[in-house]
């Protein structure tokens, strides 16, 4: 077992904020998942589980240790029977490779969830979702391992108690399971929703859109208007859209007759935060290191030297605003990792030592 001690993580956070991890470990297997954990138990240290680092803001040093996952491989499950096919991806996978690769074979469903960046292990925890599919729609189970007991468990949709760009992994067993595989619903019939407005007008000269022009648009429209990571680092969409009361929504439109909004259940609304912000006039706004992307205000940015302190302060300013304006408060959707009081810092000089565990190889109980 390979351990790498304070090592920067700016690499690994599309952001590229600054932070180190104490100790990181890139697990390959159950095995190595096994000895990683036995590692951190014998030593009583913190686990944080860091996948493509597209979700994440990157606020200060990660103590204990952080476990990144190798691909894990692609593969129809045997069993799958008529339209149904069943695709196990590994839970290191990149997400947009996957939709890619199912695209290529004819497995169908997942392309309206192009170009979302991260890994697959990730997509549960946030239900990622885009142009009118969630991931909700196309699962079917996942592999995890309690980081805590070592226990190998297996859920169900039902078990993962998936709601709006939300899940279980985000409550209850918030930090407590690494995602090793997810197991996926698709159709070697063509799928295509078109329920997205702007994905439906992108595709209106095509009278049978095929999955592979579907693919294509969704493609084509998140190009135009997010920013890539490799040249401006960004996390995607920075804050969820806010759902609000019907009552509330139209005494809103009272005052903003061209404020747009879509019909939830249970009389509510989904009111796009882009726009929000953009009316509060942050759009295009930079302060020092950080600030909003100029064509999507759903998009914060990093042009290099800043913190994820300056980040959290720009966006809680942004927040601050929407809500003295509107009376809606904004929630982030990017998780905050790292410790910016500084408790996990170690000396500079560590940062490319490396410790040998080999004689870490204990298992951590029946046990991404």
């Amino acid at each position: 077992m390979d351990l790498q001690r304070w090592v920067s993580l700016q690499n690994c956070n599309t952001l590229a904020l600054p932070g180190r991890a104490e100790y990181l470990y890139t697990v390959d297997g159950p095995d190595g998942l096994d000895r990683a954990l036995f590692f951190a138990r014998q030593r009583q240290l913190p686990v944080t589980v860091l996948g493509g680092g597209s979700n994440i803001i990157l606020n200060g040093d990660i103590a204990g240790l952080v476990i990144r996952l190798a691909p894990g491989g692609v593969e129809a499950v045997p069993g799958s029977g008529g339209e149904e096919v069943l695709v196990r991806a590994g839970g290191g996978e990149n997400w947009h490779d996957l939709v890619t690769l199912c695209l290529d074979r004819g497995w169908h469903g997942l392309e309206n969830l192009a170009l979302i960046p991260g890994c697959v292990g990730a997509a549960p925890i946030q239900n990622i979702g885009a142009y009118g599919v969630e991931l909700a729609s196309r699962f079917h189970t996942l592999e995890a391992v309690d980081l805590v007991t070592g226990e190998l468990l297996c859920l169900d949709a039902e078990a993962c108690r998936f709601g709006y760009r939300d899940s279980i992994f985000k409550h209850d067993l918030k930090g407590r399971l690494v995602i090793t595989a997810v197991t996926l619903a698709l159709s070697t019939r063509p799928l295509v929703c078109l329920d997205y407005p702007e994905l439906r007008a992108a595709l209106a000269p095509s009278p049978a859109p095929t999955p592979r022009q579907v693919y294509d648009a969704v493609c084509a429209l998140r190009r135009a208007k997010l920013p890539d990571p490799a040249l401006r680092p960004n996390a995607g969409s920075f804050f969820k859209n806010p759902v609000i009361g019907g009552d509330q929504a139209a005494a809103l439109r009272a005052i903003h007759p061209d404020m747009p909004g879509y019909p939830q259940p249970g009389g509510l609304e989904k009111i796009p935060a882009a726009w929000l912000i953009d009316r509060a006039g942050w759009k295009g706004r930079r302060v020092g290191a950080v600030g909003v992307h100029d064509r999507q205000a759903l998009v914060l940015v990093h042009f290099g030297g800043g913190s994820g302190r300056e980040l959290l302060g720009l966006a809680a300013a942004i927040a601050g605003d929407v809500r003295q304006r509107f009376g809606i408060a904004l929630e982030l959707e990017p998780a905050v990792l790292g410790d910016p009081a500084g408790a996990a810092v170690g000396p500079p000089e560590l940062a490319t030592d490396r410790d040998s565990a080999a004689t870490d190889r204990g298992h951590a109980g029946s046990g991404e």
